[in-house]
């Protein structure tokens, strides 16, 4: 397992307008189509570390963490749309030198990657789509399961539940959307990233891409439906949040879709079983290309 020490060390910063972004880089340098690894809700791109150590023998592989998670700027009192993290995306692109990619998004990534779908679809988006993966989001928002502390968060109460919140609720809240139950140490590098700089303060903020989520809803999936891309949903079955029926939704929809099944797996599969998805993922980049 890689610490949070050893994951900041082997990152760099980024200026964009609203603060640092933190991006890591790992494997072969000259790489022609890296991987973009776009995170969830409330963590970072440190969910990503093992799946990374894995992908990286073979292929470049860039986590990054958006403004107000992890190891970015945390500003106060901000809009923390998806519509800023994918022009954050856009940041890392730039000053990665990247100019084709596949994406594989989980959890709120995936509604930052409709976002760069749509973009490219407009001839906005200033580098390649190679493929995408779209991995346990609530894209679907009208059939997502909300936990509590979610729907409390978006709430009158959430800047009270958010001063309340401690590491004990955190991962009480955690264990309940994990299929393989997390370890200590998983959970504690977690609330590490998540608590820091006020971290815990902003999640009322941060949370307001759900109401992206409702508004922009025939944006992102009108381009989804359109969509000309490879993409694979790879989907974990015991998720409580992120159901099976949002996976359905998608393959249904996006033209060409392929479809991975994880039975056994819960809401985070990158962090419960990092080679089986790993696997999976490696195996449906082969079949692009």
């Amino acid at each position: 397992m890689i610490g949070t020490d050893e994951w900041e060390a082997r990152g760099r910063t980024i200026e964009v307008p609203e603060g640092r972004v933190y991006l890591c880089e790992r494997g072969p340098a000259d790489d022609p189509c890296p991987v973009l690894l776009l995170h969830g809700f409330p963590t970072s791109s440190w969910d990503f570390a093992l799946l990374m150590e894995i992908v990286s023998q073979r292929r470049r592989v860039v986590p990054f963490d958006f403004l107000g998670f992890g190891l970015s700027s945390k500003p106060d009192d901000h809009g923390y749309s998806i519509f800023e993290h994918a022009d954050v995306t856009q940041a890392v692109v730039r000053a990665t030198g990247i100019t084709r990619a596949h994406v594989l998004a989980h959890d709120l990534g995936t509604s930052v990657a409709t976002e760069l779908c749509a973009r490219r679809e407009r001839g906005l988006l200033p580098f390649e789509l190679a493929s995408l993966v779209l991995m346990n989001g609530s894209v679907h928002i009208e059939l997502a399961h909300l936990t509590v502390g979610q729907r409390l968060l978006r709430s009158p109460l959430g800047s009270l539940f958010a001063r309340l919140s401690s590491q004990r609720t955190f991962a009480a809240q955690m264990r309940r959307i994990f299929a393989r139950p997390p370890t200590d140490a998983e959970l504690d590098g977690m609330w590490q990233l998540l608590s820091r700089a006020d971290g815990t303060l902003r999640l009322p903020e941060t949370i307001r891409y759900v109401d992206d989520r409702w508004r922009f809803h025939r944006r992102w999936i009108g381009a989804l439906e359109r969509l000309d891309l490879p993409t694979l949903v790879a989907w974990a079955e015991r998720d409580p949040v992120a159901v099976t029926a949002i996976a359905n939704a998608l393959e249904r929809e996006i033209p060409g879709a392929q479809r991975v099944r994880w039975p056994e797996l819960g809401h985070y599969p990158q962090v419960e079983d990092p080679q089986q998805v790993a696997t999976s993922v490696e195996a449906f980049w082969d079949r692009v290309g």
